[in-house]
């Protein structure tokens, strides 16, 4: 990789503290420019090329958003990007507003109900009932350790996005089906580990829940593992949660993305205009 690029990765990492998973992020999204300082025909050029080869509009302001991080890095600029610069930079691209698939209630009760047989299958169970639970993205419910779960309080601590520690609440039947599950595991081991404690893969679980769903007469929705996150948030506004208090849970940083996430579904919706309609007889 150019050395300008590597020096603006550097100085996120050092001076910003960003994640190695922000880093991977820029190095991958960097590797689209074709210099270090492309002109505006040559970004917009960039983003042809991306759709040329198939990448979705959310895939694309991805990678958007690291270049012209980028790109306003490269001016010098100490303030934030925003109105009054001047450097070249790509306007992200409108992405479809689409209602994110979800777990039906019938699908529910069929995975809360399932009776696993063998360590592994118990594993998966454990971890489809923690992301009901917690709305909790894939990647946070892998990294906990036993330690992070108090079962007195019944909260549990996860490492967010950027770093961001957030602490959240679960049920006495998760606390009772975590404690079985962890009981003779020492503080340090991770939650949900592999036979040699290692930390397991995002794609290998992808795997192995929808082989948990179908094995129980479920259909996984697309983006299966997402899938769960989003029944949650639906359902915790169902049911009468507040939209400040399942922003804390989510851990979005701005009240804008729990709205946008949690869209309610068309069900909900044919249920208020039944009641509101003038033409009802109820």
């Amino acid at each position: 990789m150019e050395e300008r690029f590597e020096q603006f990765i550097r100085e996120r990492q050092y001076l910003q503290n960003v994640s190695p998973r922000t880093i991977q992020w820029y190095r991958e999204s960097l590797k689209w420019l074709p210099c270090v300082a492309p002109s505006q025909d040559q970004l917009t050029e960039t983003v042809i090329q991306m759709r040329e080869r198939g990448r979705k509009a959310t895939g694309c302001n991805a990678t958007i958003r690291a270049i012209n991080a980028y790109m306003h890095w490269s001016t010098g600029a100490k303030r934030k990007c925003g109105a009054g610069c001047e450097h070249p930079r790509i306007q992200e691209l409108k992405e479809p507003q689409e209602v994110l698939p979800t777990f039906t209630e019938a699908q529910i009760k069929r995975l809360l109900g399932a009776k696993p047989k063998g360590k592994y299958q118990r594993r998966i169970h454990v971890l489809v009932l923690f992301l009901l639970d917690t709305g909790c993205r894939i990647s946070e419910a892998l990294g906990v350790q036993v330690r992070d779960i108090d079962f007195d309080n019944l909260l549990v601590t996860l490492d967010g996005k950027g770093g961001k520690q957030r602490v959240v609440p679960f049920s006495f039947e998760l606390r009772r089906v975590l404690f079985l599950h962890s009981k003779d595991c020492p503080a340090e081991r991770l939650l949900f580990s592999t036979r040699t404690q290692t930390q397991l893969g995002r794609r290998d679980m992808l795997r192995d829940v929808k082989l948990h769903c179908e094995r129980h007469g479920v259909a996984p929705p697309t983006r299966t593992l997402h899938a769960f996150r989003h029944t949650f948030a639906v359902n915790y506004l169902r049911r009468g949660g507040s939209v400040f208090h399942l922003q804390k849970v989510l851990g979005h940083t701005s009240l804008d993305m729990t709205r946008r996430y949690a869209n309610l579904v068309t069900t909900d919706l044919q249920a208020v205009h039944e009641r509101v309609s003038l033409l009802s007889k109820r």
